[in-house]
C-alpha cells in the first residue's frame, strides 16, 4: 500500500511578502468592477478632485468613514453581544466632508448594480432612496434604521450575524474549534521578531484590560497568547502589517474562554482632511477616535498601540461581525439597501452634529434638485461622472493585469 505524500506549503520570507501581497491585491481588484471600487480609494479621491469643480457642497467638518463603500458596512456587535449594522472599517477615517461618504457609497452601490446586470433606472432610484434615507437620519427619524426597511439582502446577513457564536468564528477563521491557527493561504508563519512583538503588545496592560473588559470577563483573569500568524486579508490593506492572534482568557478549564485579536497597521489616510483635524495625531489614535464617533459598537472594542516601530490598531474579532455582500442584487433589494445603508451613514454623521448644524446640512442637501429627480443634482452628476471614470480605470487595470500575467513564466 502506498502512502500519500504530505504537501509542504511554501511560505514567503519576510522580505518577499510585499511583492506577493501587492500581486494579490491587483488580482483581487481585477475580479469585478465592484471589487475594483473596494481597492481604489486613492484613485477615488484623485477622480473626485478632477471632476469636482465646486459642485460638491461644503458640509460641516465631522468624523467621516473616508472609505464608505458598501463592503465597509455590515453587522457589528458591541461588548455585550448586541448587533447593529454600522460602519465596520475605519482605516481611512478623518475629520472631513460628509458628502464624500455619500459619494463613495453611491459609487459603490452603482457598481454593484451594474455587476448585478440591473438597468440604469435602478441606479437612478438607488440614488434617490440614498438621499431620502440620509435625510431621514439627519432629521432624527430612528425608524430609518428599522430592519423592516433594510431589504432582504441586508436582513439575511443581519439575521445570520445575530445567531453566530465563537464556534462559527473558529470554524470560519481557524477551520476547526481547536485553539490553533492553521497555516495556509490566509495565515502565514511569523518571523521571531514579529512573534515577540505581538506577545509584548497583547499582554500589555492596555490590550489585556480591553480583552478582560469584554463580555463580562473577570478583571483578574490571565490573558495568554496561544498562537499568532500574519493575516492575508482585505484588498486595499494588503501589503500593510496585519496579524491574527489567538488568546486564552482564564486559567481554570471550567472558566476558560478563547478569542481572536486583529492587529492592523494604521497608515496615513487618503481622504481629504479638514483644517479642524488635530495636528500630529497618531494614525492608530485617529482610527480609534473615528470609530468611537462613527461606530460605537466597534470603537469600544478597539485600542491603539505600537509594534515594531509602527502604529497599530488592536481589536477583538467577534463572530457577529460580518461583511455585507451586495454583489448580486435585485432591483428591489438594491433600492432598499441604498436607503437603509445611507441611513446608517446618516446616523453616524448626525450623532456628531448639533440640531442647528443637522438642520442646515439637511437644507443644503434638499436644494439643487432636478425637476424630476429627488437626488440633488450635484450627487447625481458627480456619481455619473465617477462611474464613467471608474469603468475606464477598471478596464485599464484588467488589461494591465492580463498583460503582466501573460508575461509571467508558466
Amino acid at each position: 500500500m502506498t502512502t500519500a505524500k504530505s504537501t509542504i506549503v511554501p511560505f514567503p520570507a519576510l522580505s518577499e511578502r510585499a511583492a506577493i501581497l501587492n500581486d494579490k491585491r491587483v488580482r483581487k481588484m481585477a475580479r469585478s468592477a465592484h471589487a475594483y471600487v473596494r481597492g481604489s480609494t486613492a484613485q477615488f479621491y484623485e477622480w473626485l478632485g478632477e471632476i469636482d469643480q465646486g459642485s460638491v457642497p461644503a458640509a460641516p467638518s465631522i468624523w467621516i468613514c473616508g472609505d464608505c463603500h458598501a463592503g465597509n458596512l455590515g453587522p457589528v456587535a458591541n461588548a455585550s453581544g448586541k448587533v447593529r449594522i454600522q460602519i465596520r472599517d475605519l482605516d481611512q477615517t478623518v475629520i472631513g466632508n460628509p458628502a464624500h461618504d455619500l459619494l463613495r457609497l453611491g459609487l459603490s452601490l452603482s457598481a454593484a448594480a451594474r455587476g448585478s446586470n440591473l438597468p440604469g433606472t435602478a441606479t437612478a432610484h438607488m440614488l434617490e432612496e440614498m438621499i431620502r434615507g440620509y435625510q431621514d437620519a439627519l432629521a432624527g427619524h430612528d425608524e430609518s434604521l428599522s430592519e423592516a426597511r433594510a431589504g432582504k439582502a441586508v436582513r439575511s446577513v443581519l439575521d445570520k450575524a445575530t445567531h453566530r457564536r465563537w464556534e462559527h468564528l473558529a470554524r470560519e477563521r481557524l477551520e476547526h474549534v481547536e485553539p490553533k491557527i492553521p497555516m495556509g493561504k490566509r495565515f502565514w508563519p511569523l518571523a521571531d521578531e514579529e512573534r515577540q512583538a505581538i506577545e509584548t503588545l497583547v499582554t500589555s496592560a492596555k490590550v489585556a484590560d480591553l480583552v478582560r473588559s469584554l463580555h463580562g470577563r473577570g478583571e483578574g483573569q490571565t490573558v495568554k497568547v496561544l498562537d499568532s500568524a500574519y493575516w492575508v486579508k482585505g484588498c486595499s490593506s494588503l501589503g500593510t502589517m496585519r496579524y491574527a492572534v489567538l488568546l486564552r482568557i482564564g486559567g481554570e478549564k471550567s472558566d476558560r474562554s478563547y478569542c481572536m485579536i486583529d492587529i492592523k497597521e494604521a497608515v496615513d489616510p487618503l481622504a481629504p482632511v479638514a483644517s479642524t483635524m488635530p495636528a500630529n495625531l497618531d494614525q492608530a489614535e485617529r482610527v480609534v477616535n473615528g470609530a468611537r464617533a462613527l461606530s460605537p459598537y466597534l470603537g469600544e472594542r478597539m485600542v491603539q498601540g505600537r509594534m515594531l516601530g509602527h502604529s497599530v490598531v488592536v481589536r477583538e474579532l467577534l463572530p457577529q461581525d460580518l461583511k455585507l455582500d451586495v454583489d448580486q442584487l435585485t432591483v428591489e433589494e438594491a433600492v432598499h439597501a441604498a436607503r437603509f445603508l445611507s441611513a446608517v451613514v446618516g446616523h453616524s454623521h448626525a450623532r456628531q452634529m448639533t440640531e442647528d448644524v443637522r438642520r442646515a446640512w439637511g437644507t443644503e442637501l434638499a436644494t439643487h434638485h432636478g425637476r424630476n429627480l429627488d437626488a440633488p443634482s450635484w450627487l447625481w452628476t458627480t456619481i455619473v461622472d465617477l462611474i464613467g471614470t471608474h469603468e475606464r480605470a477598471y478596464l485599464e487595470h484588467c488589461r494591465s493585469y492580463a498583460l503582466s500575467a501573460s508575461e509571467r513564466p508558466a
